[in-house]
């Protein structure tokens, strides 16, 4: 079902419902500050599976993780570098990704991440609203594989249908700039992916952090550089 949370009641109830479905292990699609986002609880594994059939990918693509808080992270790492630290600090909420090793101890399975997860706390309200009540979620675009990202949850509804439980809807993405990747898993941060914070602001927080090279290997975790995740 889609809600619209523009408006206050239908906002209530549709967060309700987006928590519940959560909950029961369906799939939902929120608004994040970048494009749709397709969310299941990241310690769901079935339901990470299916959020990986609903776009029709694959376990060597795993789904980056959302959390609602700074301090969430913690709980999810095995340690986080002080660069990563930093990055964290200067750019969060908002359109920065990091790429840490997650503590091993974690009941989840989000598919091949080799050790790694790609974690992001985005900046919008209504996505930090339900991650306040679920805890972290797997993430990825609200869109079929290799079909453009959503920009509406019309759209999302029109790709992924009744595979997902409840769709919120909260107005179109008006600059659907993906988050910047930045691998923080190594001895020296380096981008990924270029996307909405440039390497000239990343650089102004850690001078280490090394540029995006196209030649570059990519981690098995690490999204091709055409698609867009959440």
């Amino acid at each position: 079902m889609l809600y619209d949370c523009r408006t206050v009641a239908e906002r209530d109830w549709g967060l309700h419902a987006a928590i519940e479905s959560i909950s029961r292990g369906d799939l939902v699609v929120l608004p994040t500050d970048t494009v749709y986002g397709i969310a299941a609880d990241a310690f769901k594994p079935w339901a990470v599976e299916a959020l990986l059939n609903a776009k029709g990918r694959g376990r060597h693509l795993p789904p980056p993780v959302l959390v609602g808080s700074r301090s969430t992270l913690d709980g999810l790492v095995y340690r986080l570098p002080t660069e990563a630290r930093e990055l964290v600090e200067a750019f969060w909420p908002g359109a920065l990704t990091i790429v840490v090793e997650h503590a091993p101890t974690l009941q989840w399975d989000l598919g091949d991440t080799y050790g790694t997860v790609a974690v992001r706390m985005p900046l919008h309200p209504v996505a930090l609203e339900v991650l306040a009540h679920t805890g972290p979620l797997a993430v990825s675009a609200a869109s079929r594989a290799g079909a453009a990202p959503a920009v509406t949850a019309y759209e999302a509804r029109e790709q992924l249908g009744y595979a997902v439980a409840t769709y919120l809807e909260a107005g179109p993405c008006l600059d659907p700039v993906p988050s910047t990747i930045v691998d923080c898993s190594g001895p020296v941060p380096r981008v990924l992916r270029n996307g909405a914070i440039s390497f000239e602001r990343l650089r102004e927080v850690v001078p280490s952090i090394e540029p995006f090279e196209d030649t570059q290997p990519k981690l098995p975790d690490m999204p091709e550089p055409t698609s867009v995740e959440a």
